[in-house]
């Protein structure tokens, strides 16, 4: 072979090749990775516009049902309550302090709750000026005494010597006037003792009957001025409730009637009969008072705390009971949403009264119809609703049904 020939098989004319053909590979291979690329995520948006969409209510939301709950009105009857507020106060109270003299307190014995006898020491107050006092006007008593028992003696025998002419009148009737004197003298000292031992005897604090401890308001070292209590006691075996209702109500509050009497303070209701009625009102406020005695003897009402007592007036009158939820009252009218055939009507009702959780309408509203307790605040007068009724007793009827244990 000739040497000015190349051939094909050499290196050198293979080099030349392959350089040119890498280039042209990698240039087709990046619009195809950007292609995919752009393909991957035309598919996820895809894929998250149809998922949007599937998900989107294409029915308005005015044409669809409201879901409501309600309850079906019960037939009853009503009978109007008045309701008076008042307080219960203990069958005695008194507050137990000096009377006559101003010391300072030395003992204060009991506290709040102690119960106490009568004639129990409650508290005694320094009185040692008091008993020296006492003393020294018991002695002077004692001197004056024997002064006048001298003079009176004195003038008897005087009196004897009138007789056999051996003293003049004039010298006896001094001494008369004298023992008369030391008489009166007597006489204004025993006064003194007696105020004296008052005093004395106003040093020591003593209850004057069976009952509790209400309050402690004076500590040892405090000064006292009569009128000043330093312990009070009440008596509450009996309970006495005070109310004054209006001057209108005096014959619906007739001693006798019977009445609830529901306490405040512990939650309890139980019945009671007015015990008396005053036969005047008040020219102020024209009320009338009333008292209902209330029996109790364990001491588990408190007193001076504030009392319902409720009393039915009038005869029982038929009526549509509906929960006080469900109604929006405006005086003695009461709004609410009624469902008749899966629609919704925004009707009105004459209100007659309420108890508790209950309200009683006109029989207008026919017992058993269907009134809307949850989710009336949406509705509109003509809404479809698609409705959840629940169970629905007055307080009047559970109070009235027999319990499960006496119905074994």
């Amino acid at each position: 072979m000739d040497e000015g020939v190349t051939s094909s098989n050499s290196p050198d004319s293979v080099r030349p090749h392959s350089a040119a053909t890498t280039p042209t590979k990698r240039s087709l291979l990046i619009p195809a990775v950007v292609a995919g690329g752009v393909v991957l995520v035309l598919g996820v948006g895809l894929a998250l516009v149809l998922r949007a969409e599937s998900r989107v209510n294409h029915v308005a939301m005015a044409s669809a049902p409201r879901p409501v709950t309600v309850i079906a009105a019960s037939d009853t009857t009503f009978r109007d309550t008045h309701k008076y507020v008042g307080t219960l106060r203990p069958w005695i109270e008194a507050n137990v302090g000096p009377q006559y003299i101003s010391v300072y307190v030395d003992t204060v014995l009991v506290r709040p709750g102690a119960i106490v006898t009568r004639g129990e020491v409650l508290a005694t107050l320094d009185c040692q000026n008091a008993s020296a006092q006492s003393l020294a006007v018991a002695a002077e008593a004692r001197a004056i005494d024997a002064r006048q028992r001298a003079v009176a003696d004195e003038t008897a025998r005087m009196k004897t010597l009138l007789d056999g002419g051996f003293i003049d009148p004039n010298t006896v009737e001094i001494k008369q006037a004298e023992a008369a004197s030391e008489e009166a003298k007597l006489a204004s000292q025993r006064a003194k003792l007696t105020a004296t031992a008052l005093d004395v005897n106003d040093c020591v604090m003593r209850s004057p009957f069976d009952g509790e401890i209400a309050t402690r308001t004076i500590d040892p070292g405090a000064f006292v001025r009569p009128g000043t209590a330093i312990v009070s006691v009440v008596d509450r075996n009996t309970v006495r409730m005070n109310v004054d209702v209006p001057e209108i109500d005096f014959n619906v509050v007739a001693p006798g009637n019977t009445v609830s009497l529901h306490v405040l303070a512990t939650d309890v209701t139980f019945p009671a009969s007015i015990s008396r009625r005053s036969p005047s009102a008040d020219p102020d406020t024209r009320t009338v008072h009333i008292e209902i005695d209330v029996p109790d003897p364990k001491r588990q009402i408190p007193v001076n705390t504030t009392g319902e007592v409720s009393i039915e007036v009038g005869d029982p009158i038929k009526a549509t009971s509906v929960p006080l939820v469900a109604a929006s009252v405006n005086g003695e009218k009461a709004t609410m949403f009624v469902i008749e055939d899966g629609v919704a009507h925004k009707k009105s009702f004459r209100v007659l009264g309420e108890k508790g959780n209950d309200l009683f309408l006109d029989p207008s509203l026919k017992p058993g119809t269907l009134v809307v307790t949850e989710g009336q605040f949406v509705l509109t007068d003509g809404d479809h609703v698609a409705s959840k009724q629940t169970s629905y007793v007055t307080a009047q009827a559970a109070a009235s049904a027999p319990s499960k244990e006496g119905g074994k």
